[in-house]
């Protein structure tokens, strides 16, 4: 028997039955509980301390997020790994926050936990999760729900949300890469929602938005008469995110001179106004984002390379829509709800058949895109109930331009008879397609076997043996 104890708090049986199983098989002792309240009676009545815990989020009585903070208390050396179905942004940064060792959503892998668990315990006996303990919480990091909030249940997004939870305690520097309308700039306010600064000010600037010959003074500032036109001086962004965030977006856009010049702040801590001859010292957390590949802007001397480094120290990638289909559905309703907000109508209702039809388009204007086809809809559509000839026609056209027809057609059935709940979906198309095969070859041979066949690529014993199967005689 393994010296390692573990301790599993879930209110669903069947989840502490296949923990326990698997936790036990790899030869670590286990004790399973209901609630966290029969954990805090545990607590007070054993003197032994698990080397890990594995908690749920929601149960009955108390939640994980509690116990996680009464434990870390009491014993601040052990790591608590947390579990949850309902996997948002919040909850992740709060159980990092808590003290949280790992954040598990549902439904996981078993092999994934156990390895995580293993690991967990190394580290406990190792003595490195002191580190981890500091992170506790307390009345004045409960934050209010934003408007603006990341949204998903995808597996690339929790990513992006585990990414969030472990920086909430730093001001490292982080770029952000990811495609056009993936919400770079949502995943830098969270960034900064959820860090130390978050009461300092959050600036943004987008490089490709501003003339190269403004962008120093929009940067930096200048000194009253420092050029014509300069009639007063003024603050740069630099001086106006002084103790917070600055935002540099499209900073792939940013002329080289003006990289020399981020390169030394990054490095200093200070810079000149346009004009100026007193430096100004400034504590400011950059993060910056792009849509291009930087490594291949450094190899066309395009990019800094040492700048390139200074900002790539924690690389987020925001996942496009194709990547996060779950989550079409989901976003599309919360845009929904907004916009008839706006306007004050009531939300549009998205039928399973055009969730199907929605979740399988490619999107390539991504999360913007998704909210302005909401809005579109909003105004747009004839009844209260979405149907898919609902949908704007750029958008369906752009989604075929992207793929043949049949493609798209044959992913809304897969999403649909997903959806549905149905199974032996290859057994189900396999029939249908090789029926469809068989009558066009026919069709184009005029009746010849042997040829329709070969137009297949099978035999000619293989396409007479089919055509009887499918009773096509």
């Amino acid at each position: 028997m393994s010296d390692e104890y573990v301790w599993v708090i879930d209110d669903d049986q069947s989840i502490r039955w296949v923990l326990e199983k698997t936790l036990k098989q790899a030869g670590m002792q286990v004790s399973v509980f209901e609630s966290a309240d029969e954990v805090l009676q545990a607590m007070r009545d054993n003197a032994i301390a698990p080397d890990a815990i594995i908690s749920d989020i929601r149960m009955p009585g108390s939640d994980g997020l509690s116990l996680l903070k009464t434990f870390k208390t009491d014993h601040p050396d052990t790591p608590v790994l947390i579990m949850t179905a309902y996997s948002d942004l919040d909850s992740t940064v709060s159980a990092y926050e808590g003290g949280a060792f790992e954040y598990i959503p549902k439904p996981f892998d078993v092999d994934t936990v156990l390895e995580q668990v293993k690991r967990a315990c190394n580290v406990q006996k190792d003595e490195r999760a002191a580190s981890r303990a500091v992170h506790k919480v307390s009345n004045n990091q409960v934050r209010q729900e934003d408007p603006a909030e990341l949204i998903g249940d995808a597996p690339a997004m929790q990513n992006v949300f585990k990414a969030i939870g472990r920086l909430s305690r730093s001001k490292i520097t982080v770029l952000i890469n990811g495609e056009s309308g993936t919400g770079k700039e949502l995943i830098a306010h969270a960034l900064h929602r959820h860090s130390p600064r978050a009461t300092k000010p959050f600036v943004a600037l987008n490089m490709a938005a501003i003339p190269h010959d403004l962008m120093e003074s929009e940067l930096f500032g200048h000194e009253k008469g420092s050029f014509t036109g300069a009639q007063n001086t003024r603050i740069g962004r630099f001086e106006q995110s002084d103790g917070g965030t600055l935002f540099l977006d499209e900073i792939g856009d940013m002329p080289a001179t003006l990289q020399t010049r981020l390169l030394r702040v990054l490095a200093d801590g200070q810079f000149y106004r346009v004009g100026g001859h007193v430096p100004i010292e400034v504590d400011v957390r950059i993060i910056a984002a792009t849509h291009q590949d930087l490594n291949a802007l450094v190899e066309e001397k395009r990019f800094r390379e040492d700048l390139y480094h200074r900002l790539n120290v924690i690389r987020i990638e925001a996942p496009p829509l194709r990547e996060r289909r779950e989550d079409i559905p989901r976003l599309l309703k919360h845009f929904l709800a907004k916009a008839a907000k706006e306007l004050g109508e009531e939300p549009k209702l998205m039928s399973t058949d055009f969730e199907a039809h929605v979740s399988s388009l490619d999107w390539p204007g991504n999360v913007r895109q998704l909210q302005n086809t909401a809005n579109w809809l909003t105004v747009m559509a004839n009844s209260n109930d979405l149907t898919v000839d609902d949908m704007p026609e750029p958008d369906t056209k752009t989604a075929r331009k992207r793929e043949n027809n049949w493609e798209s057609g044959f992913r809304q059935w897969a999403n649909q008879q997903l959806l549905e709940g149905n199974t032996d979906l290859l057994g189900s198309a396999q029939p249908t397609m090789e029926k469809i095969l068989i009558q066009c070859a026919l069709n184009k041979t005029k009746d010849r076997r042997q040829e329709a066949a070969k137009l297949i690529g099978w035999g000619r014993n293989t396409l007479t043996r089919k055509i009887k199967e499918l009773d096509m005689e």
